[in-house]
Protein backbone atom coordinates (compact mmCIF):
# COMPACT_ATOMS: atom_id res chain seq x y z
CA UNK A 1 0.00 0.00 0.00
CA UNK A 2 3.10 2.58 0.60
CA UNK A 3 3.01 5.57 2.29
CA UNK A 4 2.91 8.85 1.12
CA UNK A 5 6.00 11.72 1.68
CA UNK A 6 4.54 15.10 2.36
CA UNK A 7 5.90 18.22 4.12
CA UNK A 8 3.60 18.90 7.01
CA UNK A 9 3.65 22.31 5.78
CA UNK A 10 1.37 21.37 2.74
CA UNK A 11 -1.37 19.80 4.80
CA UNK A 12 -1.92 22.64 7.43
CA UNK A 13 -2.90 25.94 8.10
CA UNK A 14 -2.31 29.26 10.15
CA UNK A 15 -5.13 30.64 12.55
CA UNK A 16 -5.28 33.69 13.71
CA UNK A 17 -8.99 34.24 15.16
CA UNK A 18 -9.01 37.08 17.77
CA UNK A 19 -11.62 37.12 20.78
CA UNK A 20 -12.86 40.82 19.55
CA UNK A 21 -16.00 40.74 20.45
CA UNK A 22 -14.91 39.38 23.94
CA UNK A 23 -17.51 36.44 23.31
CA UNK A 24 -15.40 34.23 25.55
CA UNK A 25 -14.21 35.41 29.48
CA UNK A 26 -11.09 34.39 31.45
CA UNK A 27 -12.94 31.14 32.18
CA UNK A 28 -12.44 30.08 28.58
CA UNK A 29 -8.40 30.73 28.54
CA UNK A 30 -5.99 27.57 28.23
CA UNK A 31 -2.62 27.20 28.65
CA UNK A 32 -0.12 24.35 27.07
CA UNK A 33 1.71 22.07 29.23
CA UNK A 34 4.26 19.83 28.07
CA UNK A 35 1.92 16.74 28.58
CA UNK A 36 0.58 18.15 25.17
CA UNK A 37 -2.43 18.82 27.08
CA UNK A 38 -4.50 22.38 27.50
CA UNK A 39 -4.83 23.52 31.06
CA UNK A 40 -6.35 26.03 33.49
CA UNK A 41 -3.88 29.06 33.05
CA UNK A 42 -1.59 30.20 36.15
CA UNK A 43 -1.18 33.23 34.92
CA UNK A 44 -2.20 36.50 36.13
CA UNK A 45 -4.97 37.95 34.24
CA UNK A 46 -6.32 40.84 35.95
CA UNK A 47 -6.40 43.52 33.40
CA UNK A 48 -4.93 41.59 30.14
CA UNK A 49 -6.68 42.82 26.99
CA UNK A 50 -8.58 39.33 26.06
CA UNK A 51 -9.64 40.71 22.87
CA UNK A 52 -6.50 40.22 21.91
CA UNK A 53 -6.28 36.02 22.68
CA UNK A 54 -6.92 33.82 19.96
CA UNK A 55 -10.08 31.70 19.35
CA UNK A 56 -9.11 27.69 19.73
CA UNK A 57 -11.92 25.85 18.22
CA UNK A 58 -12.86 22.11 18.32
CA UNK A 59 -10.17 20.65 15.91
CA UNK A 60 -7.18 23.26 16.10
CA UNK A 61 -3.60 22.34 17.20
CA UNK A 62 -2.13 25.58 19.46
CA UNK A 63 1.73 25.49 20.84
CA UNK A 64 4.30 27.64 22.63
CA UNK A 65 7.14 28.30 20.50
CA UNK A 66 9.58 28.76 23.32
CA UNK A 67 10.98 25.17 23.97
CA UNK A 68 13.33 26.77 26.54
CA UNK A 69 13.39 25.33 30.67
CA UNK A 70 10.27 23.12 29.87
CA UNK A 71 11.70 19.60 30.68
CA UNK A 72 12.84 18.94 27.09
CA UNK A 73 9.03 18.73 25.77
CA UNK A 74 7.53 20.33 23.53
CA UNK A 75 4.10 21.95 24.39
CA UNK A 76 1.49 21.26 22.10
CA UNK A 77 -2.03 20.80 22.70
CA UNK A 78 -5.00 19.42 20.19
CA UNK A 79 -8.92 20.86 21.16
CA UNK A 80 -10.38 17.90 21.60
CA UNK A 81 -13.63 19.63 23.57
CA UNK A 82 -16.85 20.68 22.42
CA UNK A 83 -16.33 23.88 22.67
CA UNK A 84 -13.58 26.87 21.97
CA UNK A 85 -11.64 27.97 24.46
CA UNK A 86 -8.83 30.64 23.91
CA UNK A 87 -5.34 31.92 24.46
CA UNK A 88 -2.14 34.08 24.62
CA UNK A 89 -1.71 36.05 20.82
CA UNK A 90 1.84 34.45 21.78
CA UNK A 91 1.17 31.04 21.23
CA UNK A 92 0.17 29.31 17.67
CA UNK A 93 -3.30 27.75 16.24
CA UNK A 94 -3.43 25.98 13.04
CA UNK A 95 -5.68 22.75 11.92
CA UNK A 96 -5.25 20.34 8.93
CA UNK A 97 -6.43 22.19 5.82
CA UNK A 98 -10.39 21.37 5.05
CA UNK A 99 -9.22 19.63 1.20
CA UNK A 100 -6.52 17.79 3.16
CA UNK A 101 -8.61 16.03 5.59
CA UNK A 102 -8.84 13.06 3.13
CA UNK A 103 -4.94 12.81 3.66
CA UNK A 104 -4.30 13.49 7.28
CA UNK A 105 -6.26 12.52 10.24
CA UNK A 106 -5.79 15.10 12.98
CA UNK A 107 -5.92 13.24 16.06
CA UNK A 108 -3.38 10.40 14.24
CA UNK A 109 -1.03 14.03 13.88
CA UNK A 110 -1.85 14.39 17.74
CA UNK A 111 -0.34 11.19 18.11
CA UNK A 112 2.69 12.21 16.26
CA UNK A 113 3.46 14.57 18.47
CA UNK A 114 3.06 13.19 21.37
CA UNK A 115 5.84 10.65 20.58
CA UNK A 116 9.25 10.73 22.92
CA UNK A 117 10.78 11.28 19.48
CA UNK A 118 9.33 14.66 18.17
CA UNK A 119 10.22 15.91 21.25
CA UNK A 120 13.64 15.11 21.02
CA UNK A 121 13.13 16.53 17.50
CA UNK A 122 11.51 19.83 18.58
CA UNK A 123 14.42 20.42 21.01
CA UNK A 124 17.53 19.42 18.46
CA UNK A 125 16.00 22.19 15.81
CA UNK A 126 14.86 24.63 18.19
CA UNK A 127 17.12 27.98 18.00
CA UNK A 128 17.95 30.98 20.17
CA UNK A 129 20.39 32.59 22.44
CA UNK A 130 19.22 33.23 25.87
CA UNK A 131 15.55 31.61 24.55
CA UNK A 132 14.92 28.86 22.51
CA UNK A 133 12.05 28.81 19.93
CA UNK A 134 10.73 26.54 17.62
CA UNK A 135 8.17 28.35 15.05
CA UNK A 136 5.97 27.96 12.80
CA UNK A 137 7.80 27.90 9.72
CA UNK A 138 9.93 25.02 11.44
CA UNK A 139 6.29 22.98 12.12
CA UNK A 140 5.72 23.41 8.02
CA UNK A 141 9.10 21.74 7.39
CA UNK A 142 8.33 18.42 9.46
CA UNK A 143 8.37 15.43 7.07
CA UNK A 144 5.92 13.26 7.05
CA UNK A 145 5.21 9.28 5.73
CA UNK A 146 1.68 9.17 5.61
CA UNK A 147 -0.28 5.92 5.70
CA UNK A 148 -3.46 6.27 3.83
CA UNK A 149 -6.24 7.92 5.35
CA UNK A 150 -7.89 3.81 6.07
CA UNK A 151 -5.33 2.94 8.37
CA UNK A 152 -4.60 6.38 9.93
CA UNK A 153 -8.34 6.07 10.93
CA UNK A 154 -8.06 2.45 12.31
CA UNK A 155 -5.23 2.86 14.91
CA UNK A 156 -6.94 6.64 15.61
CA UNK A 157 -10.06 4.45 16.45
CA UNK A 158 -7.93 2.37 18.74
CA UNK A 159 -6.67 5.37 20.66
CA UNK A 160 -10.24 7.30 21.09
CA UNK A 161 -11.55 4.02 22.05
CA UNK A 162 -8.69 4.21 25.09
CA UNK A 163 -9.40 8.22 25.62
CA UNK A 164 -13.45 7.32 26.12
CA UNK A 165 -12.77 4.72 28.32
CA UNK A 166 -10.58 6.94 30.71
CA UNK A 167 -12.73 9.66 30.42
CA UNK A 168 -16.05 7.60 31.70
CA UNK A 169 -13.44 6.64 34.20
CA UNK A 170 -12.52 10.01 35.40
CA UNK A 171 -16.47 11.01 35.17
CA UNK A 172 -16.82 8.39 37.90
CA UNK A 173 -13.96 9.96 39.76
CA UNK A 174 -15.62 13.44 40.03
CA UNK A 175 -18.78 11.83 41.18
CA UNK A 176 -16.68 10.37 44.14
CA UNK A 177 -15.22 13.71 44.60
CA UNK A 178 -18.52 15.50 44.76
CA UNK A 179 -19.78 12.86 47.08
CA UNK A 180 -16.97 13.51 49.68
CA UNK A 181 -17.41 17.08 49.23
CA UNK A 182 -21.04 17.26 50.11
CA UNK A 183 -20.42 15.01 52.96
CA UNK A 184 -17.92 17.50 54.34
CA UNK A 185 -20.56 20.94 53.65
CA UNK A 186 -22.86 19.06 55.65
CA UNK A 187 -20.85 18.33 58.38
CA UNK A 188 -19.89 22.03 58.58
CA UNK A 189 -23.23 23.01 58.24
CA UNK A 190 -24.75 20.55 61.26
CA UNK A 191 -21.74 19.69 63.44
CA UNK A 192 -20.38 22.60 65.77
CA UNK A 193 -16.35 23.18 65.32
CA UNK A 194 -14.36 22.87 68.01
CA UNK A 195 -10.25 23.56 68.20
CA UNK A 196 -7.70 20.47 66.82
CA UNK A 197 -5.09 21.59 68.95
CA UNK A 198 -6.36 19.00 71.77
CA UNK A 199 -6.20 16.14 69.43
CA UNK A 200 -2.54 16.97 67.55
CA UNK A 201 0.92 15.89 69.29
CA UNK A 202 3.79 17.35 67.90
CA UNK A 203 6.64 15.41 66.98
CA UNK A 204 10.64 16.51 66.74
CA UNK A 205 11.94 13.05 66.44
CA UNK A 206 15.21 13.32 64.27
CA UNK A 207 17.27 10.94 62.17
CA UNK A 208 17.84 8.25 64.73
CA UNK A 209 17.01 5.89 62.26
CA UNK A 210 19.75 6.14 59.92
CA UNK A 211 17.46 6.88 56.73
CA UNK A 212 18.90 7.66 53.72
CA UNK A 213 18.84 10.43 51.82
CA UNK A 214 16.46 8.22 49.18
CA UNK A 215 13.93 8.42 51.71
CA UNK A 216 13.78 12.10 51.90
CA UNK A 217 10.78 13.91 50.44
CA UNK A 218 9.64 16.75 49.97
CA UNK A 219 6.05 18.88 50.66
CA UNK A 220 4.43 20.40 47.97
CA UNK A 221 1.66 22.71 47.28
CA UNK A 222 -0.20 20.15 46.18
CA UNK A 223 -1.10 18.79 49.14
CA UNK A 224 1.97 15.94 48.62
CA UNK A 225 4.91 14.27 50.00
CA UNK A 226 7.10 14.15 46.52
CA UNK A 227 10.45 12.65 46.20
CA UNK A 228 13.00 15.83 46.78
CA UNK A 229 13.75 17.97 44.07
CA UNK A 230 17.11 19.33 46.43
CA UNK A 231 20.25 17.82 45.46
CA UNK A 232 21.23 15.60 48.61
CA UNK A 233 24.72 15.33 47.61
CA UNK A 234 27.34 15.52 50.67
CA UNK A 235 23.57 17.06 52.73
CA UNK A 236 23.86 15.86 56.49
CA UNK A 237 20.36 14.64 56.87
CA UNK A 238 21.29 13.64 60.50
CA UNK A 239 19.04 16.52 61.77
CA UNK A 240 16.47 15.35 59.31
CA UNK A 241 12.82 15.16 61.21
CA UNK A 242 11.15 11.48 60.99
CA UNK A 243 7.92 11.33 59.44
CA UNK A 244 6.14 8.03 60.46
CA UNK A 245 2.91 6.28 58.71
CA UNK A 246 -0.45 8.13 58.97
CA UNK A 247 1.84 11.61 60.56
CA UNK A 248 1.19 14.90 58.89
CA UNK A 249 3.93 17.63 57.74
CA UNK A 250 4.32 21.26 57.24
CA UNK A 251 6.11 23.91 56.11
CA UNK A 252 5.36 26.95 58.30
CA UNK A 253 6.75 29.46 56.07
CA UNK A 254 3.38 30.79 53.59
CA UNK A 255 5.16 33.76 51.71
CA UNK A 256 6.16 33.28 47.97
CA UNK A 257 4.23 29.70 47.22
CA UNK A 258 1.54 31.38 45.66
CA UNK A 259 -1.19 31.72 48.80
CA UNK A 260 -1.27 27.95 49.56
CA UNK A 261 0.75 25.85 52.05
CA UNK A 262 3.31 23.27 52.04
CA UNK A 263 2.24 20.09 53.22
CA UNK A 264 1.80 15.85 53.07
CA UNK A 265 0.57 13.20 54.60
CA UNK A 266 2.40 9.49 55.12
CA UNK A 267 0.09 7.59 53.25
CA UNK A 268 2.49 4.71 52.97
CA UNK A 269 3.77 1.89 55.55
CA UNK A 270 7.02 3.69 55.10
CA UNK A 271 8.95 5.96 57.39
CA UNK A 272 10.37 8.78 55.83
CA UNK A 273 12.73 12.34 56.35
CA UNK A 274 11.79 16.23 55.87
CA UNK A 275 13.79 18.73 56.53
CA UNK A 276 14.12 20.23 59.72
CA UNK A 277 12.27 23.33 59.22
CA UNK A 278 9.05 21.30 58.92
CA UNK A 279 6.35 21.04 61.70
CA UNK A 280 5.84 17.33 61.69
CA UNK A 281 2.93 15.99 64.40
CA UNK A 282 0.02 13.04 64.50
CA UNK A 283 -3.31 13.05 65.69
CA UNK A 284 -5.10 11.40 69.07
CA UNK A 285 -6.53 8.51 66.69
CA UNK A 286 -8.95 7.78 69.58
CA UNK A 287 -11.20 11.39 68.56
CA UNK A 288 -9.61 12.20 65.41
CA UNK A 289 -8.62 10.49 62.12
CA UNK A 290 -5.23 12.07 60.11
CA UNK A 291 -7.01 11.36 56.59
CA UNK A 292 -10.05 13.01 57.94
CA UNK A 293 -8.04 16.44 59.36
CA UNK A 294 -6.56 15.95 55.49
CA UNK A 295 -9.79 16.44 53.80
CA UNK A 296 -9.80 19.63 55.57
CA UNK A 297 -6.52 21.02 55.51
CA UNK A 298 -6.10 19.92 51.42
CA UNK A 299 -8.98 22.47 50.62
CA UNK A 300 -8.46 25.77 49.43
CA UNK A 301 -10.30 27.37 52.50
CA UNK A 302 -7.24 26.48 54.32
CA UNK A 303 -5.00 27.59 52.04
CA UNK A 304 -6.88 31.21 52.93
CA UNK A 305 -7.13 31.01 56.05
CA UNK A 306 -3.71 29.99 56.31
CA UNK A 307 -2.50 32.53 54.62
CA UNK A 308 -4.86 35.10 56.32
CA UNK A 309 -3.18 33.56 60.03
CA UNK A 310 0.38 33.75 58.94
CA UNK A 311 2.42 36.81 60.43
CA UNK A 312 5.79 38.11 60.22
CA UNK A 313 7.78 40.74 58.21
CA UNK A 314 10.31 39.24 55.49
CA UNK A 315 8.72 35.80 55.83
CA UNK A 316 5.49 35.65 57.23
CA UNK A 317 4.71 31.86 58.87
CA UNK A 318 1.49 29.97 60.22
CA UNK A 319 2.93 28.30 63.04
CA UNK A 320 1.99 26.07 65.09
CA UNK A 321 0.02 27.29 67.83
CA UNK A 322 -2.40 28.63 64.84
CA UNK A 323 -2.31 24.86 63.51
CA UNK A 324 -4.07 24.32 66.95
CA UNK A 325 -6.42 27.10 66.80
CA UNK A 326 -7.97 25.65 63.65
CA UNK A 327 -11.67 25.00 63.94
CA UNK A 328 -13.10 22.22 62.26
CA UNK A 329 -16.26 19.62 63.20
CA UNK A 330 -15.28 16.18 64.56
CA UNK A 331 -18.05 13.47 64.54
CA UNK A 332 -17.84 10.51 65.60
CA UNK A 333 -14.99 7.73 64.45
CA UNK A 334 -17.20 6.02 62.78
CA UNK A 335 -18.62 8.95 60.60
CA UNK A 336 -15.07 10.04 59.94
CA UNK A 337 -14.13 6.31 59.12
CA UNK A 338 -17.15 6.24 56.49
CA UNK A 339 -16.07 9.59 54.95
CA UNK A 340 -12.50 8.24 54.78
CA UNK A 341 -13.57 5.22 52.91
CA UNK A 342 -15.30 7.13 50.25
CA UNK A 343 -12.33 9.75 50.11
CA UNK A 344 -9.85 6.86 50.06
CA UNK A 345 -11.71 4.46 47.24
CA UNK A 346 -11.57 8.85 45.36
CA UNK A 347 -7.52 8.50 45.50
CA UNK A 348 -7.18 5.21 44.60
CA UNK A 349 -9.56 5.64 41.27
CA UNK A 350 -7.56 8.68 40.77
CA UNK A 351 -4.23 6.97 40.93
CA UNK A 352 -5.92 4.45 38.37
CA UNK A 353 -7.32 7.35 36.24
CA UNK A 354 -3.19 9.15 36.23
CA UNK A 355 -2.01 5.31 35.03
CA UNK A 356 -4.86 5.31 32.28
CA UNK A 357 -3.52 8.80 31.40
CA UNK A 358 -0.12 7.44 30.72
CA UNK A 359 -0.58 4.61 28.94
CA UNK A 360 -2.46 5.99 26.60
CA UNK A 361 0.42 8.76 26.00
CA UNK A 362 2.67 5.79 25.83
CA UNK A 363 0.48 4.11 23.46
CA UNK A 364 0.61 6.99 20.50
CA UNK A 365 4.01 6.32 19.18
CA UNK A 366 3.50 2.62 19.61
CA UNK A 367 0.24 3.10 17.63
CA UNK A 368 2.09 5.52 14.97
CA UNK A 369 4.75 2.46 14.70
CA UNK A 370 1.94 0.38 13.91
CA UNK A 371 0.45 2.11 11.34
CA UNK A 372 3.77 2.94 9.25
CA UNK A 373 4.63 -0.48 9.66
CA UNK A 374 1.27 -1.32 8.26
CA UNK A 375 1.05 0.57 5.37
CA UNK A 376 4.67 -1.02 4.31
CA UNK A 377 3.67 -4.25 4.09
Amino acid sequence: MGLSKYKLGELIELRDVRNSDLQYSIADVRGVNNLKLLMPTKADLNGRDLTKFQIVSPGEFVFNHRTSRNGSKFSIAYNDGKRPIICTEDYVVFRVKDDCKQILEAIWLYMFFNRPEFDRYVITNSWGSSTEFYNWEDICSISLNLPSIGIQQKYVAVYNAMLANQQSYEHGLEDLKLTCDAYIEELRRNTPSVAIGKYLMLSDERNTLNLSANSVRGLSVSKDMIETKANMDGVNISNYKIIPPRYIAYVSDTSRRGDKMSLGFNRTEETFLVSSISTVFKTDTQYLLPEFLMLYICRDEFDRYARFHSWGSARETFDWGEMCDVRIPIPSIEIQQDIVNIYESYLTRKEINEKLKTQIKDLCPILIKGSIEEAQK
